[in-house]
């Protein structure tokens, strides 16, 4: 909800540029919008990951990316249909309106989350292991039986209870090994999905496309399209990641990404200045596989296996479009090859674990034994003052 509040500010900022400072206006709306559009974008992943059953998680969690992408496909469409309102009006209100119009989504969005409830897994680090235990049985009501969730909310406690007195810290993202290896994993992932090329293809592609010869209005209209075809890729991808895996579905995805690479850095230097228009046309053609490939790789997966480990860096390489021309396309070849050996080697599937049997793939982290912590027990006396061993809390599951 913040995240969403601070979206819509950095939105109207830019939208009311003018006076004696309309650029520092809008620089400064974007940064604000920038760090809503973080927030949200980092929570909601992380969220559904709590929330969704192991064998189910990379479905739910895709999700996340289709609505990025219909976000980014309208976003699209609005800049092909307002190419059409000309005139002094048009040049004053329709870059302000397609800046505003994200208030529609982002105010759906705000007003709907006060009936979403907490994840069951914030609720137990923050002692409320009852509510906890009711909210995860409506959320796997009809799918799970009561004993499957009295277990899974025991394995929330345990895994809790474990870090809660393991004396962690964010420096031992560092210099815990077991942290340390899923952070470097989840940063890396984040790395290389941008410097794949996807941030080219997504923000550039009407000049990537005008430079193969298509109007402004026409390359316009073909990314819109293109950003909405990405959307059925992506619920095929929704429907097939937790057959296929993480690990295939990047190894698939760089692979028809490197193949669209391939095509766009060759025919253009075979027939240069847009000479051959079934080369173009070709040209075309393999940026929509590129987009295919992403959508069943890099774009859902990526987020997925951040959330399912931990962290998110992002990085931005298009401004090597202007210097080198079809020439980058190469290096975005190179980097797609190179993906597939490094996600093969270094990234062991996630597919079907709780987010508690991560520590299998890891490592696990070493932490004080059981009787050397002090628990509370539920007459609120700790271990110290309790005979017998600790026990950790119960909860009611029937009703």
């Amino acid at each position: 909800m913040s995240g969403t509040a601070i979206l819509c500010a950095g939105a109207l900022l830019q939208a009311s540029c003018s006076g004696p400072t309309p650029f520092t206006m809008m620089v400064a709306g974007r940064a604000i919008c920038g760090i809503g559009v973080a927030i949200v974008s980092t929570s909601v992943p992380l969220y559904q990951s709590e929330i969704s059953p192991a064998r189910e998680r990379g479905k739910f969690v895709t999700m996340n990316h289709i609505g990025f992408i219909v976000g980014l496909a309208m976003g699209l469409w609005v800049g092909y249909f307002m190419t059409f309102w000309t005139g002094e009006t048009g040049d004053y209100y329709g870059w302000r309106i397609s800046l505003l119009l994200q208030l529609i989504p982002a105010l759906t969005f705000g007003f709907g989350l006060p009936f979403v409830p907490e994840s069951p897994r914030w609720l137990v680090e923050n002692g409320q292991v009852a509510e906890a235990a009711t909210v995860l049985c409506w959320l796997r009501e009809g799918s799970f039986t009561h004993n499957e969730v009295d277990k899974e909310v025991s394995e929330m406690v345990e895994s809790v209870e474990e870090h809660r007195h393991s004396g962690l810290s964010w420096k031992s993202l560092f210099i815990e090994p077991p942290l340390f290896a899923r952070m470097w994993r989840a940063a890396l992932l984040h790395f290389l999905a941008q410097m794949c090329g996807a941030a080219a293809m997504k923000y550039y592609l009407p000049t990537l496309l005008k430079a193969l010869g298509l109007s402004r209005r026409l390359a316009l209209m073909a990314g819109a399209i293109e950003m909405t075809l990405k959307v059925g890729c992506s619920v095929i991808e929704m429907l097939i990641i937790d057959r296929l895996g993480r690990r295939l579905s990047l190894i698939i995805g760089c692979l028809a990404m490197a193949l669209g690479m391939l095509v766009n850095g060759v025919l253009p230097l075979m027939y240069p200045e847009n000479k051959n228009r079934i080369a173009d046309a070709i040209c075309i053609f393999f940026i929509f596989i590129y987009a295919f490939g992403y959508s069943l790789g890099f774009g859902p997966a990526a987020w997925l296996y951040g959330s399912e480990t931990t962290a998110e860096i992002k990085q931005k390489e298009a401004n090597g479009i202007h210097a080198f021309g079809s020439n980058i396309y190469f290096f975005f070849l190179v980097v797609n090859i190179l993906c597939i050996p490094l996600i093969y080697c270094f990234y062991p599937e996630t597919k079907g674990r709780s987010l508690e049997n991560m520590d299998e793939l890891f490592g696990k982290l070493e932490v004080r034994r059981l009787e050397d912590i002090s628990f509370t027990s539920s007459d609120g006396r700790s271990s110290d003052e309790s005979a017998g061993t600790p026990t950790v809390p119960r909860w009611p599951v029937e009703g």
